[in-house]
């Protein structure tokens, strides 16, 4: 029973549901195993799986390959639009369901404390930045929701996070002197208190070993292949494809090398915080 969770799932709790209960039942009528289905669809059977027991986000092009493999003209389109919608900005959207089954999660940030780091004072602060022309309304509700994703770093299946923070991470003031302070201590706290997530700081004298220049995550999963995904202002990008992930992964690793130790970066972080806190 176990890989096919998608049998005692109701079909209508929600769209996604609905989705995966309706994959099953084409794939079934078709005669088709969830392995056959992945050579058709040129995906492995174990993500035909995660669909129907709706642990992914329908995809829009596989949605496509089913319609056209079970002759459904746009039904499975339709649903996937249905089933898409989330809280997210719709370019993170797929990177925030994944995060929350990933296994690892490495993330560089060149700029700004990683949303699953952010206090709530210094996410309203970005937040409030980006969203400039919208009501008080939708801020605060992008911030709770920033702050709901960080609830995956706790529990039993707790993914391990590593994150690599440039240096103007710490040192440029995107918020007020005691919010950057507070916020500083925090990702110190969470460093110490939580043995699964680790911070490293990319000093300014690192040069171009690190050529990373954008907010990139890498994640993996117990059964599943690797991501990536990147971000700029407005918008981001998943990233799938094999090769492409691996160079990701690779510039991550230079990254990684070229940053200070875990010990010398929470030494750092604690101290900017301190001078933060003195101001």
């Amino acid at each position: 029973m176990s890989h096919h969770r998608s049998l005692d799932l109701d079909p209508y709790t929600s769209p996604r549901a609905f989705y995966g209960s309706e994959l099953r039942r084409e794939r079934e009528a078709a005669g088709y195993s969830q392995g056959q289905l992945g050579e058709r669809a040129f995906c492995s059977g174990s993500y035909i799986g995660q669909f129907e027991a709706a642990t992914r986000r329908p995809q829009p092009d596989l949605s496509q390959l089913f319609d056209g493999i079970f002759g459904t003209g746009e039904h499975f389109q339709r649903l996937c639009r249905l089933a898409r919608k989330s809280k997210h900005a719709s370019y993170f959207a797929d990177a925030a369901e994944l995060e929350k089954q990933a296994k690892t999660i490495c993330e560089y940030a060149p700029m700004l404390v990683p949303g699953l780091l952010q206090t709530e004072a210094y996410a309203r602060v970005l937040v409030s930045a980006a969203q400039r022309f919208e009501p008080e309304v939708i801020v605060e509700e992008l911030v709770r929701t920033r702050l709901r994703r960080q609830t995956v770093l706790t529990g039993p299946t707790a993914p391990v996070l590593w994150a690599v923070l440039h240096e103007a991470v710490l040192r440029v003031r995107v918020a007020s002197a005691s919010v950057m302070a507070e916020q500083l201590v925090g990702i110190a706290e969470t460093v110490r208190n939580n043995r699964r997530v680790m911070v490293q700081v990319l000093p300014f004298d690192a040069g171009a070993d690190a050529f990373l220049n954008s907010t990139t995550i890498n994640m993996t999963f117990v059964d599943g292949p690797p991501v990536a995904y990147t971000e700029s202002a407005y918008t981001g990008q998943l990233i799938e494809e094999t090769p492409l992930v691996a160079q990701y992964q690779r510039a991550y690793d230079l990254t990684k090398a070229a940053s200070l130790s875990p010990e010398a970066s929470l030494s750092l972080i604690e101290s900017v915080a301190k001078d933060y806190a003195n101001q």
